[in-house]
């Protein structure tokens, strides 16, 4: 049989693959837009693959339009972003449900109960609850599945999420030690040092998509003036002090370590010509309100454009299933299926 584990059709360039996803649990906010999208657009490569993994959004109880609305936000974040549907492959998961479920059933019969329930994920958000979703259990072999079907090997996470790619990498091995090399083993590396933006209300806490409506989580698509507000209610402290200190000054941090993502410079440099918090504030609010700015205009006039929105998702979607179809096939036909 072909040897699938470092490419499958030539010229593809399997070999090389980075892998990157973002969860539909919420509407994109300001720290996924500093932290990880940005990012992802800036370094892109035109072998790399880009996700919204509407799937994982199954989990726990959900609104199904919510997450169909928010995987439609996720997907114009990342090419409004700059992500180019035109050299890497951009997509919504569920556009490929049959590859994505039919691997996951595969992997599930590669994996065993014990390596499951040993995610602390999975332990951190099952404790204390008298029942949970199956899918809760076992979306880290979905993962896997998404990491193996494009043949990524290198696997952008934070630490969080490692344990989910060594799940990847035992899945694979023992899938290719049983039935023939199919699978890229891939490996987990952490990204370049991203912005760390926490809850502008609640300093402590980072800021995350399913706080809800919360005044401290700054939505990409909020209009100008509620970023605004948001931004001159942040918490700070009764110091008085503009410094970089996140165990001291968690608030006042945060605010800079936004203001330093947005510009550029060093969190513990760019406070220095800085006298009060009135005017931190209004310095990162005016920094954030420009810098969301044509990232908003564009989300919005994609959203506002569903045609526009579903050919770009028609695109990712070929161009995703062309890299996963033959890897695929591969896996069902030595598994004995077909």
């Amino acid at each position: 049989m072909t040897d699938l584990s470092r490419s499958v059709v030539p010229g593809t360039g399997f070999s090389g693959t980075r892998l990157s996803g973002i969860k539909t649990s919420g509407p994109a906010h300001l720290g996924n837009y500093l932290g990880a999208v940005r990012r992802w657009a800036g370094d892109q490569r035109p072998d790399d693959v880009f996700l919204v993994a509407d799937l994982h959004g199954m989990t726990s109880t959900h609104n199904p339009h919510r997450l169909r609305q928010y995987a439609r936000q996720a997907f114009a974040l990342l090419i409004a972003s700059g992500v180019d549907p035109e050299r890497a492959v951009v997509f919504v998961q569920s556009d490929l449900v049959r590859e994505h479920g039919a691997l996951t059933w595969v992997l599930e019969c590669t994996c065993t109960y014990g390596e499951a329930k040993r995610m602390i994920q999975f332990k951190e958000k099952s404790r204390g609850q008298d029942s949970v979703r199956l899918g809760l259990l076992t979306y880290p072999v979905l993962q896997a599945a998404d990491i193996l079907l494009y043949g990524a090997d290198r696997v952008p996470v934070g630490e969080d999420q490692r344990e989910h790619v060594e799940l990847a990498r035992a899945l694979a091995n023992r899938f290719n030690g049983a039935y023939g090399e199919v699978f890229v083993v891939p490996e987990g590396v952490l990204p370049k040092v991203g912005a760390r933006i926490k809850d502008l209300s609640e300093p402590t806490r980072t800021m995350a998509k399913s706080s809800g409506e919360t005044p401290g989580v700054v939505f990409v698509l909020d209009s100008p003036d509620l970023v605004r507000r948001k931004v001159l209610r942040a918490v700070t402290d009764e110091l008085d002090t503009v410094r970089y200190a996140p165990k001291e000054q968690p608030g006042v941090s945060n605010l800079l370590e936004i203001l330093g993502a947005c510009t550029g410079v060093s969190p513990r440099e760019i406070g220095a010509d800085i006298t009060g918090y009135e005017q931190l504030r209004s310095t990162v609010a005016d920094a954030v309100v420009e810098l969301l700015r044509p990232v908003r205009e564009r989300m919005t006039e994609l959203l506002d454009d569903p045609a526009e929105l579903d050919r770009l998702r028609a695109l990712g979607a070929h161009r995703a299933r062309e890299r996963a179809t033959p890897r695929l096939e591969a896996a069902l036909k030595v598994v004995g299926l077909g």
